[in-house]
């Protein structure tokens, strides 16, 4: 299986599950320490967050690889993003 989600589904119901998307990369934003990717399928937009403090190191390494417009599948954890309004 290919995916098991869109990313227009995901919301705050998928929050601790186990999810496997695939699409374009959007956007991609580095800070060193983590990555930020835009996840686009047909559906919608979904953020994709590697960080070196909860991502395997050659999993870090090939999604600081990614180009734009890259296809990719991948699978993880749906987490909650921070309030950045508080």
């Amino acid at each position: 299986m290919y995916r098991t989600n869109n990313c227009g589904e995901l919301n705050s119901g998928f929050v601790d599950q186990e999810v496997k998307l695939s699409g374009w990369v959007n956007k991609i934003r580095t800070k060193g320490f983590i990555i930020w990717i835009d996840l686009r399928d047909r559906y919608g937009i979904t953020q994709l967050v590697f960080d070196k403090e909860r991502t395997d190191a050659s999993v870090f390494e090939a999604a600081n690889k990614l180009g734009r417009e890259f296809v990719i599948e991948v699978d993880g954890k749906v987490i909650k993003r921070k309030d950045f309004n508080k």
